[in-house]
């Protein structure tokens, strides 16, 4: 998926939608940590990937609550 799509996306989501696609990103990623460690995973960069996205997701909530106040 393309940064930017990606982003747009989020920025037209509520806060409630995105507390749900946070917890949905960290799930996955402690499936893929646990897949990884024990040589199950196949594409390591989809960690960074999804680590990236967390990160994303936590930079939009926190500018939604910013402009809140």
């Amino acid at each position: 998926m393309k940064t930017k799509g990606y982003v747009n996306e989020l920025m037209g989501k509520t806060a409630d939608e995105l507390q749900k696609d946070l917890v949905s990103a960290k799930k996955e990623l402690f499936n893929l940590r646990f897949q990884n460690a024990t040589n199950q995973l196949d594409n390591t960069a989809r960690i960074k990937e999804v680590r990236k996205n967390i990160a994303r997701i936590q930079t939009i909530i926190t500018k939604k609550a910013r402009e809140v106040k």
